[in-house]
């Protein structure tokens, strides 16, 4: 039972995903920063207020605070972009870089030039017409 449950965790998958959340939290205060103290300013800056909390439809007696889904949406294409860009972008250049060429591997078979079907390159008849083949 223990030995399953070592081999479930030490497998290459659950490793690196625990990684990816390990650092998905710690980036995840980095992003939070550069759009608290960075983005919300700059859109401050241009429209007037940092964000759209206000934004509240009342239709009679209930409260929409479109506002609040404002400021999530915007702030997941923030978050997104950012990853994307300074993340997915230079990692997958990187990996492009790395990456050796595969090996074309030789071919194994040969065209018989009387039925024109394939054939080991070592046969010296053809199976489908008993042509010689040279």
């Amino acid at each position: 039972m223990l030995k399953g449950f070592r081999d479930f965790i030490l497998r290459g998958n659950v490793v690196d995903l625990a990684v990816a959340v390990i650092l998905g939290a710690a980036f995840n205060s980095i992003v939070a920063s550069l759009v608290g103290d960075v983005l919300n300013p700059l859109i401050a800056a241009t429209v007037g207020k940092p964000d759209f909390s206000s934004v509240v439809l009342n239709i009679g007696s209930g409260h929409i605070k479109v506002g609040n889904f404002l400021n999530a949406a915007i702030s997941f294409l923030i978050v997104a972009s950012v990853v994307y860009f300074a993340v997915v972008l230079p990692v997958n250049a990187l990996l492009s870089r790395m990456k050796k060429p595969e090996p074309v591997a030789p071919p194994s078979t040969k065209t018989c030039p009387e039925c024109l079907s394939e054939i080991p390159l070592a046969a010296r008849r053809c199976a489908h017409c008993t042509q010689l083949v040279a």
